[in-house]
């Protein structure tokens, strides 16, 4: 007995002495060095806060939105802030609340649950929490001196354009939300990669947790999605600042353009916010009912088809701006064919339900409550659907109700049960059923009494967006109804927060695993260390913690892969993506002053352009850049990466020693985004020529095209150089890479002159027509890439003379090629559009 309590005991110490060791090389800082933490957990963590934050703001706007409407000819607002304060809480709650707050609880779990020990590229999500935060405080800002935006959250031109918005209030919408988009993308960036790449060994993508392809779905969905909004605001500010005439028709430009790029963006954004909401449902339903979720794999396919036919919805937002009824048909019938796949879903959740035990713990209330409300708001959207039915209650009442049941009930309802169930993950403590139970019944009572009956409002006639109405209309007492039901749903939410706020003290102590769970995330300790798990487990199931409960402790005692942590390194696997078999060691970066002081800078380019003070925001860009580009120096073989390259005799190479580390998967992915941009300009070059009423083709070319067939063609004569110096570098021979790479940073160079050249042509106006303009902005474009590109083969070619680069660390110049690869196709595809695309200049 005396021998075996000595060996638990010695045991217990070395385990303890262990993860002393990992938290020396993977703790978090204190006090300013805090702004240096990459961690996951502390970013997800400050994401969902700094969510919660922004959600209290745009309840606050939504209050005084129905203290004005309650009572007929109510003068609580006058009509200029009541449209800042209309705009301001849709923008919020749509841009910095929504999509935010998901891919904060994204960032949190999604390591944890796949058993990897971070995110891929932390840096990266620093840098996008920190545009994030300072994206949200500038568009705050405005209404705070009175400049919010005024003309909606959705920004319809010719409504925001300089004509009818002269002042700066348009300018916060468009600067600030590119600035908070940048967070985004590069948060689904990360979030693809990592799933794809750093899993734990042996989970194929067959046994990932359901949430982890709801997550997936929606990250690729951002990746593709985002970018027209993007490239929509870029056009709207460089109409107004500028004056180049995308959206003015007097000049060749449409103002429908702007409502496809932005619906480009908004209706995939609606299942973007839906998706890791149902994620949550699906993952906790099997939890509460104490079996597997039914059709798993009918699920997935659900997912990813909700995901696919998302894309071809957006005039679904259109159908009263006067679209040819060929199109009016197609896309009604695509607004009703995304019901079906939604339809799987719920379907499952109900099976799930049905042949389960449920346990009406207050994360099950919400759950129940979701499945209400989001049917109810499906309903009403397959309606909407329906061309007749939407030319009857566009701009009503009933739109509002329908969006409100659609992303409220779909999302925050399962967003709450989420939030009470990872609780004492976040704090290891457990809520109050009590207070759970009371704020769940006054959110969904004043819920309903608040949107149920603005559909009989909207019934009535009455309009979105005006600021206050005539008595004997009939809509005095919905109206009333409706405000009363939206301080009871606030009281709700206070006394959830109370909840929130008291557990912290008085909850009582989780113990592990407290709901019986089945997947990897509750194998931490709670809260859980920053490095997640002390050894990495090989997963053979679906349900880890079901299959193996003490798993949990045996990860903790580093009974498993991956627990040498002497070099100083952090690490975790990464495995094929589809096999989950593990094929090198990911070494992950440390804490970084990189990503606050960069997205600092661009805070400056942001309120530096607000000023109109361009200057400083030519220095602010400058500045981001250099910090950009001194990030990515400390990379691959630098020793501050890699302070120790070996690793153990039974241990796959570090990936930095492979040709297929994360860093080529993510700039695969970030090319995807930014295809999706240019692709986007290019559906409004054509877009323009085929629709817009006073289209004007000039006489003669604008500018010497001749320029951008030289640019491709250099670069396709070196593109195949490069190819064979990478399949060299791939077998292990760094023959000719220097040459290569300085030979490229002067073709970039060249390229740029080229086309610097082509944009400084007299005969181009894009002040003048709007053809000129989409011209001038594809040329600026390439030029960029062509900069960039020349810039980052200069850092190769200086990288591989010091010996960072080389034929042990081949990877990187393989990374920087999918770059060139990108240019070379934009550059051919610009010049058919603009060159020989013959109705351009007036052909036949």
């Amino acid at each position: 007995m005396t021998d075996s309590r000595e060996t638990q005991c010695r045991e217990t110490a070395d385990a303890d002495a262990l993860h002393d060791q990992f938290n020396d090389v993977w703790g978090n800082p204190r006090g300013w060095r805090a702004l240096t933490i990459v961690n996951h957990t502390t970013l997800g963590l400050r994401f969902m806060v700094t969510g919660l934050g922004f959600f209290l703001f745009g309840i606050l706007l939504a209050m005084l939105i129905r203290t004005q409407l309650a009572l007929p000819g109510n003068a609580f607002m006058g009509p200029e802030v009541f449209n800042q304060v209309f705009t301001m809480h849709g923008t919020v709650m749509m841009f910095l609340f929504a999509v935010p707050m998901m891919e904060g609880l994204a960032v949190y779990l999604i390591p944890k649950m796949l058993g990897a020990r971070d995110l891929v590229f932390p840096r990266l999500s620093a840098l996008g929490y920190w545009c994030y935060l300072f994206g949200g405080l500038i568009i705050c800002s405005s209404l705070l001196f009175g400049v919010a935006p005024n003309a909606g959250w959705f920004m319809y031109t010719p409504l925001s354009s300089a004509a009818h918005s002269p002042g700066i209030n348009a300018d916060f919408w468009l600067l600030g939300i590119t600035f908070v988009e940048i967070s985004a993308v590069s948060a689904g960036v990360e979030l693809v990669v990592s799933i794809l790449r750093t899993r734990a060994e042996g989970m194929a993508l067959n046994r990932m947790p359901i949430y982890a392809w709801y997550i997936l779905t929606m990250a690729m969905m951002i990746v593709i999605g985002f970018p027209p909004l993007i490239l929509g605001s870029i056009l709207l500010e460089l109409e107004r600042a500028a004056g180049l005439p995308f959206f003015e028709v007097t000049r060749g430009g449409d103002p429908l353009l702007w409502q496809h790029l932005f619906w480009l963006f908004g209706h995939p954004e609606v299942y973007i916010i839906f998706l890791p909401a149902a994620g949550i449902v699906s993952t906790l339903l099997p939890v509460f009912c104490g079996r597997p979720l039914v059709g798993y794999r009918a699920v997935v396919l659900g997912v990813l088809s909700t995901g696919f036919i998302s894309f071809g919805l957006w005039v679904h937002h259109m159908f009263t701006v006067g679209i040819p009824q060929l199109a009016q048909a197609f896309f009604s019938a695509a607004s009703m064919l995304v019901a079906i796949p939604t339809a799987i879903q719920v379907f499952s959740w109900i099976a799930t339900l049905w042949l389960g035990k449920p346990r009406y713990n207050v994360p099950m209330l919400w759950l129940v409550g979701f499945l209400i409300i989001f049917v109810c708001g499906g309903l009403t959207g397959v309606m909407l659907a329906l061309v007749p039915f939407d030319w009857q209650v566009h701009d009503t009442q009933f739109v509002v109700a329908h969006f409100h049941y659609v992303l409220i009930g779909g999302m925050l309802f399962p967003l709450i049960a989420g939030l009470y169930y990872w609780l004492p993950h976040f704090s290891g403590r457990m809520a109050s059923e009590r207070l759970g139970k009371w704020g769940f019944w006054l959110v969904f009572i004043g819920f309903n009494m608040t949107f149920l009956i603005m559909h009989w409002t909207g019934l009535l006639g009455m309009p979105r967006r005006v600021y206050t109405y005539d008595s004997g209309l009939g809509w005095d007492m919905p109206n009333l109804i409706s405000s009363i039901g939206s301080f009871i749903m606030v009281i709700g939410i206070a006394t959830l927060l109370l909840d929130l706020i008291l557990h912290y003290r008085y909850g009582k102590p989780a113990g592990n695993n407290p709901w019986q769970a089945d997947t990897l995330e509750w194998a931490t300790s709670l809260p859980p260390n920053p490095y997640n798990f002390v050894s990495l487990a090989k997963i053979t199931d679906r349900h880890p913690l079901w299959r193996d409960p003490e798993l949990g402790e045996s990860m903790a005692r580093g009974e498993h892969a991956l627990t040498v942590i002497d070099h100083g390194r952090r690490e975790t696997w990464g495995v094929d993506p589809l096999t989950g078999e593990v094929r090198e060691i990911i070494h992950l970066p440390g804490n970084s002053w990189l990503p606050f002081i960069a997205a600092c800078f661009i805070a400056v380019l942001c309120l530096s352009l607000l000023a109109k003070s361009y200057l400083l925001a030519l220095f602010a860009c400058g500045a981001s850049i250099v910090v950009l580009l001194r990030w990515s120096w400390e990379n691959g073989a630098h020793p501050k990466a890699a302070p120790d390259a070996r690793t153990q005799p039974h241990e796959p190479p570090l990936h930095s020693r492979t040709c297929d580390g994360p860093g080529l998967w993510g700039m695969g992915v970030t090319l995807l985004s930014n295809g999706a941009l240019y692709l986007s300009l290019l559906f409004g070059w054509f877009y323009l020529w085929t629709v817009a009423p006073n289209w004007q083709v000039p006489d003669a070319p604008v500018f010497n095209h001749w320029l951008l067939f030289a640019s491709a063609l250099l670069l396709s004569l070196a593109i195949p150089w490069q190819r064979r110096v990478n399949g060299r570098l791939r077998q292990g021979n760094a023959q000719g890479l220097l040459a290569c790479q300085v030979s490229l940073a002067l073709i970039g160079l060249v390229q740029a002159a080229l086309l610097l050249w082509a944009l400084r042509s007299e005969a181009l106006e894009p002040t003048v027509r709007a053809h000129d303009a989409v011209i001038f902005v594809m040329l600026a474009y390439s030029f960029g890439h062509a900069l960039l590109a020349g810039t980052l083969s200069a850092l190769q070619a200086l990288r591989v003379r010091i010996g960072y680069v080389g034929a042990e660390a081949p990877y990187e110049p393989l990374v920087v090629a999918q770059f060139w690869y990108y240019s070379l196709g934009v550059l051919w595809v610009s010049y058919f559009a603009i060159a020989l695309f013959p109705p351009a200049f007036g052909g036949a």
